[in-house]
């Protein structure tokens, strides 16, 4: 995704709310609540948009006057309606404004629902997914129920607006959010609208697929590698390799193979697939964040034969995390040196017919799909 000169993004941003200082009036609306931090820190917002939903978790601690205006908007419905209506690719997303909720209105959107708050600048920074505070251009103390959604880090907007909030989930709405075409002011051509935002307590995290799967329930799935030239079926060896199979189901199971690429062939060697920096489009860093990892070898006494499967790894031992691959006829010189996880059990037809491909060096000349991969239940 391009990215756009912060500088920038904040002179359009500041921009957003010239029209007020024409006379348009903040529209008003009735005090904040104020809810003690520790409840706040308990709950968090959804914005249901028309593009998807972006969940936002506080920092009640470093700005309590404007997650409690923005919490008390929130549960009056004051959000339901108005849109994202200023759109910076790679920059910022603006919403909040309740004059957005008239489409009629576009030429004042920006303008509406300020300076009902001072100023609240701490040493909170802006980074990709952080929610700070819209301001009337010159007047620090003029914050209200506008806020912006960085898309990426913007630290020229630091120490000058209010970061009240970041991003929890989401992030891939919001980048969407940021694509939509824009008019020379950055108003979005298209309506994106919150049709609903609500708060609700923060649920406990739920665990990661297959964190807790013992070794007879890992033996009882199946993976379908459904590739752009066919299908194969894999069953795995977690007596052997636990970690490495539960590594495997929990990438499948939330999507991450899905859309990468088969990106090296070797003849006679091994196919690799796995890695997503091919994938289309590219895990979000909170994806990676949250389900990539390193592994720790796990070696044992199985072979390297045609349609194992075996984890990648650069010159660590322990540096193995998404990529692996698929052996296309017996391979001693890999045995006790990488970790199998698993073995394709039909399909290996497909395995020869990858292999075929051409290539320039290592690489397919065309790309050649893992489209899919679903886990199923052994028979």
């Amino acid at each position: 995704m391009q990215r756009v000169n912060p500088i920038y993004v904040k002179f359009c941003w500041l921009m957003a709310c010239g029209a007020l200082l024409g006379g348009v009036s903040p529209c008003q609306s009735k005090k904040a609540t104020t809810i003690p931090a520790d409840a706040l820190k308990k709950q968090e917002a959804v914005l249901e948009t028309s593009l998807g939903e972006i969940v936002i978790q506080f920092y009640p601690d470093k700005a309590p006057a404007h997650v409690n205006y923005f919490v008390d908007r929130a549960q009056e419905g004051f959000y339901n309606g108005t849109t994202f209506h200023r759109v910076i690719l790679g920059g910022i997303i603006q919403g909040g404004d309740p004059l957005s909720k008239d489409p009629s209105k576009k030429r004042l959107y920006g303008t509406g629902g300020l300076g009902k708050l001072k100023s609240e600048i701490t040493d909170l920074t802006h980074l990709r997914g952080s929610v700070s505070a819209v301001l009337i251009p010159g007047d620090p103390n003029s914050a209200g129920s506008q806020f912006f959604i960085c898309v990426n880090d913007q630290p020229s907007l630091d120490g000058k607006f209010t970061v009240w909030g970041h991003v929890v989930e989401g992030m891939g709405v919001v980048e969407k959010i940021s694509s939509v075409p824009a008019d020379k002011n950055q108003l979005a051509e298209q309506r994106i609208e919150i049709t609903k935002a609500f708060i609700r307590p923060i649920a406990p995290p739920k665990p990661l697929p297959f964190a807790d799967a013992g070794v007879d329930e890992l033996k009882h799935q199946r993976a379908i590698l459904e590739t752009s030239l066919g299908k194969m079926e894999v069953e795995f060896f977690p007596e052997a390799a636990p970690e490495h199979v539960r590594n495997f189901l929990r990438l499948a199971s939330v999507g991450l193979y899905d859309d990468t690429a088969w990106h090296r062939v070797v003849p006679g060697f091994i196919i690799q697939g796995g890695d997503l920096s091919t994938r289309k489009p590219p895990p979000s860093p909170e994806q990676m964040q949250k389900f990539v990892k390193n592994l720790t070898v796990e070696p044992s006494s199985l072979k390297h034969e045609k349609g194992t499967l075996s984890m990648a790894r650069g010159e660590a031992p322990d540096s193995a995390s998404t990529s692996f691959f698929v052996c296309l006829g017996p391979q001693p010189t890999l045995d006790n040196t990488y970790t199998i996880f698993g073995k394709v059990i039909d399909g290996l037809e497909v395995l020869d017919q990858i292999a075929a491909q051409p290539r320039e060096g290592e690489t397919p000349v065309n790309r050649i799909d893992l489209v899919r991969v679903r886990i199923v239940n052994a028979p």
